[in-house]
């Protein structure tokens, strides 16, 4: 996964390292000098990513990052201050003044690299969430939430520390700060945190008798507990685990010895981040509840829909990411409404919109388009993605009957995949025109098939 990397130096020199740097790895960089041209960037340009340095005349880092994290249409972009700075008081400085991490020069590329990658992870979830939720409120009001609006105190915070004295040492370090239940027991600590008695879960990796790290990965894994915040403790300077349990997908992490106006700060990112994306969540829904949801499926509608693509296609055009449209069509419905009647008919398409939504991935958009005519929105796809998620729809419709009152019925679909070009004045409309091209392909090709506008 690649994403646009600010970076934000006043020395050429730094500037030209950490560019290098980073456009080894494919990140597409973007430099900016000072303080206040940081921020026009981050006000006209799509930006990933801010790695800002604290030491700058006129503007420092701490200012730049308050004005981010103060601007409603920027307080989602993450920001990593990168500083000579090293003391506990100086990350906590940053951590107030909104960054999501502090990494102290020089800064080595395995720390660098696993945040940068876990962060822009995090922002690309966040990312769907906010143009949903803007889609969303287009059509139902022109009003705008206030996401500034949102707590980060009041976190409860459970966390795994099986050592005693570890434990009664985070304990005492954090009493009267932070509402802190300690579970010393694997099994218990994942068993609360299913139970949603956490806002924040924390995992010590230096836990001997078991491996840490998978219980992060475990975290992830259930759906209970997929978007709860995960901080890990780390032995100081292990660099290893901490990008592991990043990777593995881990929010944050701190090392010890552990300060707590540190640790504090860090949960209270973390809290306020949960509770920002929860919003979003609350706002979708409430929305789709009212003006845009097809009532039987319960999938998006196609004025939703077409709202989403163009917003979409308008947006790739900017900043070049990919985007392909997918358009299925269950085959001879029509045969089954006729043989078994409306009813029945109806159970097959709120099956099929089932089985939609549990192959496509979480970034992707579906809807009923109309009739028997379903619709999915893939954002940063391109064909080599798009055709193979398309054959997983069509085998999870044809690989089992469809229950009709006990009945078993055979299902089938076939699909048009047609994917955005860039450069060439492509339009939703043309999007779409191509797509149902493909889709027709597909039907006079025998049904049960994926084509794909290239081929149609």
């Amino acid at each position: 996964m690649t994403a646009r990397i600010l970076i934000v130096d006043d020395i050429e020199i730094n500037l030209r390292v950490l560019e290098a740097r980073l456009s080894a790895e494919y990140y597409e960089v973007i430099a900016a000098r000072s303080g206040p041209e940081a921020l026009a960037i981050c006000r006209s340009e799509p930006i990933d990513l801010v790695l800002l340095d604290v030491m700058m005349p006129d503007m420092d880092g701490f200012a730049v990052c308050r004005a981010i994290k103060s601007d409603p249409a920027l307080m989602h972009l993450p920001v990593v201050l990168i500083t000579a700075l090293d003391q506990p008081a100086d990350r906590v400085a940053g951590l107030e003044a909104g960054a999501d991490d502090f990494l102290t020069k020089p800064v080595r590329d395995l720390p660098l690299f696993a945040r940068v990658r876990s962060l822009a992870r995090l922002k690309l979830v966040t990312d769907e969430l906010r143009r949903r939720a803007e889609t969303a409120m287009q059509i139902v009001t022109s009003d705008r939430s206030d996401w500034n609006s949102v707590p980060e105190d009041g976190a409860k915070v459970l966390a795994f520390v099986p050592e005693p004295d570890e434990a009664r040492r985070l304990g005492r370090q954090m009493r009267g700060g932070t509402d802190l239940a300690i579970a010393a027991e694997a099994s218990d600590f994942l068993a609360r945190c299913v139970a949603g008695e956490a806002d924040v879960a924390i995992v010590d990796l230096t836990a001997e008798g078991l491996d840490p790290l998978r219980l992060v990965s475990q975290l992830r894994s259930l759906e209970a507990t997929r978007r709860l915040p995960v901080l890990a403790l780390t032995a100081l300077g292990d660099e290893v685990g901490a990008a592991k349990a990043l990777e593995l997908g881990a929010n944050d992490y701190v090392q010890r010895p552990i300060d707590r106006g540190e640790l504090s700060a860090r949960i209270r990112i973390q809290f306020r981040r949960r509770r920002y994306d929860e919003r979003l969540r609350s706002s979708v829904q409430q929305t789709m509840e009212l003006a845009v949801s097809d009532p039987l499926t319960g999938l998006h509608n196609r004025r939703f829909f077409e709202i989403h693509l163009a917003r979409a296609v308008e947006r790739a055009g900017l900043d070049g990411s990919g985007v392909a449209l997918l358009i299925a069509d269950i085959d001879h419905f029509k045969r089954i409404n006729d043989g078994f009647g409306h009813e029945a008919g109806d159970h097959v398409l709120k099956q099929f919109a089932e089985r939609l939504l549990v192959t496509i991935r979480a970034s992707d958009l579906a809807c009923r388009f109309g009739g028997e005519e379903f619709a999915v929105l893939l954002h940063e796809a391109d064909l080599a993605t798009a055709m193979p998620l398309a054959e997983r729809i069509r085998n999870a419709v044809a690989g089992s009957p469809f229950d009709i009152s006990g009945e078993p019925i055979a299902v089938t679909v076939s699909q048009g995949v047609a994917v955005f070009q860039p450069g060439v004045s492509d339009s939703p409309a043309a999007l779409f025109r191509r797509a149902d091209a493909a889709l027709y392909a597909a039907k006079r090709g025998g049904r049960n098939r994926v084509e794909s506008a290239a081929a149609a």
